[in-house]
């Protein structure tokens, strides 16, 4: 079995305004963190915003904890 490593691309995108909010949503990259740092689980944030995906909460965290 070969495994091919790809590239997922981070759900982020910055509005006119500069705010970077989590793609095609309205939710803040600031809030999704803010919600982390505060305890919560990517479910939890799931169902405070349900406009969120999973994997999505997922991928935001981890660039977050990257960067």
């Amino acid at each position: 079995m070969l495994l091919v490593p790809t590239v997922t691309p981070i759900p982020l995108v910055t509005d006119a305004n500069g705010v970077v909010r989590v793609s095609k949503t309205r939710i803040t990259l600031d809030t999704v963190v803010t919600a982390f740092l505060e305890g919560a689980t990517a479910e939890e944030i799931r169902e405070q915003y349900p406009s969120l995906h999973l994997w999505d909460i997922y991928l935001v965290i981890g660039y977050y904890l990257g960067h």
